[in-house]
């Protein structure tokens, strides 16, 4: 039996008078526990952000991966280091979804809630939908801790959660019975519940095991006692889900074994494929990688990954600040190298005037901005996309920046290799927009062959590129190509090539500095146009059926917006789906796909960026639809208002 579950409680078989339990019709012996196929399912896991939510989420999440399935997680955890325990504002969350076809988000809601305490259960179970299963450590459930959070009475004993399957099961004292052996302390044992947690759901969902089992030895090696102890917890947990009687169902996603084209697939985040991306480009480049770059959330995983990469000649520079990282940065590109600068939207408004002078100096440079709720520090855990006018205008005087924007955890690789494509061939900085949601996400990827990979090398300058009128051969530093209006890259110490640089406005071709207005207002033009001139591929529509509604994005909502559209046509609606990678500058058909649809609707999770835009570049009615509360669309909600647009 196949199901698209909204509770794996509705699907209950029936039993005959005998008490044999009946499956597709045929009897199962009394005691031998029954298994159900699902097509998809949603976990989340959920506790104190020390209780290891975002590491049992991470090892289910691999073990899935490796088992086959399509999938898409969303981690959401507090800004502070250790929030304070048993508290709303301390609870840390993880959600999978994952199933046997193609998808995109980690689902709207969860089927399955694991709460490793009061505030967990409350801060979530208000997103289970009613005949869900909740999974709860009732350990935690004591007088004090239900009080910290608004609880009166038990919701355990008080029939509040009457309308779900619950699980009460004692995790904590479970964990400290089967540790025993290790003689650990009760608290050094209780760590181990979430282990046991992950134990008991690999049991439930039929996740390989090995793996994690692997990790944990690896990860405690310099502690084997350690080690030995968390395996033994999450083997706990699955032999309590095996002899338990209070879960008598187990279910089984089967691998998604159509949804992917053939090829070898692992789990990655959005961070790790941008990382990689990076190192891809400088190879494909035959540059060393530099990156000069000042520690933020969410940002800050792509210094941890890249410093590990020495081997494939990256260099990696922890500055005091973020000024410092990018003027580093900065340094690098004159020097010769693929030059990075990793930050968030604070960062950026500190970088603004090293990106400006990088415009003015026309080096490749990539300025890699994971977003994040903002204004000022604002919300550094949580997801936006309210950089976009300060990618695009964020710097004085008329400074044009290209801006590209993965769509989803894996396309930040691909991403990747674009923006370094553009910085390489153009001789400019280019802004990088992800966001907090695709940074801390995972999907599978397709690891690519590397004749796949764009060949990015690019010359430097190697001698005079300029005869002036008495004969004589020179450098000129902004002597351009007439395809591309890029300046010669000229390294540093290579003989004859000696030329200034600086942020005053300099003389068209020679490089000299220029106060004449005339040669300004060349400049300012002359920069504007190879920015405009940028080859990016035209805009793809997906219509199948001829709507005349279109809904445009950008970034992170790819997923939400396609689940969506995907809503709305199995219901019988037409709706049309673009989505944008270039913003800066837009593909050249943007104007005319805009132009053949009645109504244009925007999602975006800002007030309207994109949405003004496209008003007033190309004279569009684009509607907005806006969220600003730190979390992705869900589908739901999206198709909702897709519907309401549509039939308006």
């Amino acid at each position: 039996m196949t199901s698209q579950v909204s509770s794996p409680a509705e699907h209950a078989d029936e039993a005959d008078e005998t008490g044999e339990t009946l499956v597709g019709g045929q009897r199962r012996p009394p005691g031998e526990k029954e298994v159900r196929q699902l097509d998809r399912v949603i976990i989340r896991f959920a506790g104190d952000s020390g209780d290891g939510m975002q590491l049992t989420g991470d090892r289910f999440t691999s073990e899935t991966a490796s088992y086959g399935n399509d999938l898409s997680t969303l981690p959401n955890f507090p800004a502070e280091i250790r929030a304070p325990a048993g508290t709303l504002p301390g609870v840390s969350s993880f959600q999978v979804h994952f199933a046997d076809h193609d998808i995109l988000t980690p689902g709207d809601a969860p089927h399955v809630l694991v709460a490793m305490n009061p505030a967990a259960l409350k801060a979530n179970i208000a997103d289970v939908p009613r005949g869900g299963e909740v999974i709860v450590n009732t350990d935690e459930f004591a007088k004090r801790a239900m009080a910290k959070v608004g609880y009166e009475t038990s919701p355990l004993e008080d029939g509040s959660l009457d309308g779900y399957s619950v699980h009460p099961v004692p995790l904590t004292t479970l964990t400290i019975e089967a540790l025993k052996e290790f003689g650990l302390s009760r608290k050094e044992a209780e760590r181990s519940k979430n282990m046991f947690a992950l134990g008991l759901l690999s049991w439930m969902y039929h996740r390989p095991t090995e793996g994690t089992e692997k990790f944990l030895r690896a990860k405690f090696a310099k502690k084997p006692e350690i080690a030995e102890a968390n395996v033994a917890a999450f083997r706990a947990g699955w032999n309590f889900g095996e002899t338990t009687e209070d879960f008598a169902v187990s279910y089984e996603v089967a691998p998604a074994d159509t949804a992917f084209p053939t090829g070898t697939y692992r789990n990655i985040s959005g961070n790790l494929a941008l990382s990689y991306g990076l190192i891809a480009a400088s190879r494909q480049a035959d540059l060393p990688l530099y990156l000069g770059s000042y520690p933020i959330t969410p940002a800050s995983d792509i210094l941890h990954e890249l410093s590990r990469h020495k081997n494939f000649g990256v260099r990696t520079f922890q500055a005091e600040d973020e000024i410092a990282g990018i003027g580093a940065a900065l340094g690098a590109a004159f020097g010769g190298s693929l030059a990075v600068t990793t930050t968030s939207g604070p960062g950026v408004a500190l970088k603004s005037e090293t990106i400006g002078l990088a415009v003015s100096l026309e080096l490749p440079l990539l300025v890699v901005d994971i977003q994040r709720g903002g204004p000022s520090t604002g919300l550094p855990t949580k997801t936006e996309q309210a950089d976009l006018l300060q990618a695009m205008y964020g710097r004085n005087g008329e400074a044009p920046v290209p801006v590209v924007a993965p769509r989803t955890p894996a396309d930040c690789f691909d991403a990747a290799l674009d923006a370094a494509r553009i910085a390489l061939t153009y001789r400019t900085p280019v802004l990088l927009l992800s966001d907090g949601y695709l940074a801390n996400g995972s999907e599978p990827w397709r690891i690519p062959d590397l004749d796949e990979l764009p060949d990015l090398r690019t010359r430097f300058a190697t001698g005079p590129n300029h005869t002036l009128d008495d004969g004589t051969e020179v450098f000129w530093p902004y002597k351009r190509d007439p395809q591309t209006l890029a300046r010669p890259w000229a390294v540093p110490g290579t003989p004859g090539l000696e030329h200034r640089i600086g942020g005053i406005e300099k003389q068209d071709g020679s490089g000299n500095i220029s106060y004449d207005p005339a040669n300004h207002d060349l400049m300012v033009r002359t920069r504007q146009a190879k920015i405009d001139g940028i080859e990016v591929a035209d805009l793809e529509v997906d219509d199948p059926d001829g709507a005349s509604t279109l809904v445009l994005g950008w970034g992170s909502t790819y997923g939400p917006i396609t689940a969506a559209v995907r809503r709305i046509r199995r219901e019988g609606g037409a709706v049309a789906q673009a989505h944008l990678r270039h913003l800066n500058p837009f593909p050249r058909n943007l104007g005319e796909v805009l132009g053949r649809y009645d109504k244009v609707v925007v999602p975006e999770m800002n007030l309207g960026q994109l949405a003004t835009l496209i008003r007033a570049r190309f004279l569009v009615d684009a509607r907005s639809y806006n969220q600003v509360n730190g979390m992705p669309f869900k589908a739901e909600q999206l198709a909702a208002a897709l519907k309401e647009a549509i039939d308006d």
